[in-house]
């Protein structure tokens, strides 16, 4: 069956990325920011003017919307998800995107900072986009196509479907969720409510990628109590828990077992934060690997490092805590070959070469899968996210859509 489509994904994204999603770590509420909430309305507004009449936005930010089947098989239903939230790592307010057209090579300098410039030499997947259309910010915040150009995509995928009724599908479920950024994506997601047998996420990086693996995730905090004593009489007594969270800060492997020497399959110990005084002070650190048994040796690893700078201060005590964050998705979606053949599939028939990868980092898929809902994730076309020099192509982003129309007809073909 031969496809024509009006993509309107483009001006979607440009839309999208002028409202401020950022998320915030800090903030105990959910969603962490009311402002989440400002996208959500849009596309709920957006979703019921196509004719999408049960989409709504609860109250924790999520936007949930059903594409009924137009088929007599009885087909699994599907959810396409991505996530508004962007990094809290740069600014996501008064984004200003800018179209380099036709773009013919060479470096991209960004207008408002011309400090920012996005390298040929450091940014391969460049040489890709020969003829393309790059859609950049103007270098003073971030783009938000992580994960914005996601939520175009399904938009404009559900646009698709609603107006070319004749192309035979199963039931589609959309959510959008808040918080991925931080890590909180689907902690209030109703599953039930969903009623999905499958999933995938758009957001995934490179045209033509899909990926079925992710790290496998916690959390270590090392809380250090030591002495307290008056500075001036302090000779003998005093155990500075700063200087000793610095030294086991120290200690940690310099190559092999920190994100700045790892790459691929390797995992790696990361302290993300500490403070304190001198009577106590914090160690937070995120641990990741593919395995679990990667996860364990490096948890270990770390308490022998506190271990053995505690001999040092003999009057100090640690308490040293562990706490899962997110498992490999591959462990669910190996039982279900076929949720990433089917992607494959659809992939190739968007007219671009599968790519089977595996994340270093985490999806709401990640969570999703182990929640009952097998997920893996599909590319979405960004490019250096979570910085000012972040970059989409239009090009990529229409295969997307393609990709995400193929695969709903590839479920119900396979019914």
């Amino acid at each position: 069956m031969s496809l024509t489509f009006a993509h309107t994904v483009t001006e979607r994204f440009l839309r999208y990325v002028t409202i401020d999603t950022q998320s915030d770590p800090n903030s105990p509420a959910s969603p962490s920011t009311e402002k989440q909430k400002d996208l959500g309305r849009v596309l709920v507004t957006e979703l019921k003017a196509m004719g999408v009449a049960d989409a709504h936005l609860d109250d924790y930010g999520y936007v949930y919307a059903t594409i009924p089947a137009n088929t007599t098989k009885k087909v699994p239903v599907i959810c396409f998800c991505s996530h508004m939230d962007t990094s809290p790592d740069v600014t996501g307010k008064d984004v200003k995107p800018q179209v380099v057209k036709n773009y013919r090579g060479g470096d991209i300098t960004l207008p408002a900072d011309p400090s920012q410039v996005i390298r040929f030499a450091e940014h391969p997947a460049l040489k890709n986009q020969i003829g393309n259309d790059i859609i950049t910010t103007d270098g003073t915040t971030l783009l938000g196509a992580d994960n914005k150009a996601g939520v175009a995509e399904i938009m404009d995928a559900a646009h698709f479907f609603i107006n070319n009724p004749d192309v035979k599908h199963g039931t589609i479920k959309i959510l959008f969720t808040p918080d991925e950024e931080i890590g909180r994506g689907v902690d209030n997601v109703d599953i039930k409510k969903l009623g999905a047998d499958f999933g995938y996420t758009m957001d995934g990086e490179s045209a033509g990628s899909v990926e079925d693996e992710t790290f496998s995730a916690d959390g270590a905090t090392i809380t250090i109590s030591g002495v307290s004593a008056h500075p001036g009489y302090a000779k003998g007594k005093m155990e500075h828990a700063i200087k000793i969270a610095a030294a086991i800060v120290e200690r940690l492997p310099k190559e092999g077992c920190s994100p700045e020497t790892t790459s691929g399959k390797q995992g790696f110990l990361h302290p993300v934060g500490i403070e304190g005084a001198l009577e106590q002070a914090t160690l937070s650190f995120i641990v990741r690997d593919f395995t679990e048994e990667g996860l364990k040796e490096k948890e270990v690893l770390l308490e022998t490092i506190v271990k053995d700078v505690m001999k040092e201060y003999p009057r100090s005590t640690y308490k040293f805590e562990v706490r899962e964050q997110y498992r490999n998705m591959k462990q669910v979606i190996d039982r279900h070959p076929h949720i990433l053949e089917y992607a494959i599939e659809a992939i190739r028939r968007a007219e671009l070469r599968p790519m089977r990868t595996a994340i270093r980092g985490g999806t709401d898929g990640s969570r999703l899968s182990f929640m009952g809902l097998p997920c893996p994730n599909i590319f979405a076309g960004e490019h250096a996210f979570h910085s000012r020099l972040e970059w989409v192509s239009r090009q990529d982003m229409e295969k997307a859509v393609q990709t995400i129309v193929h695969l709903a007809m590839i479920w119900e073909e396979k019914a």
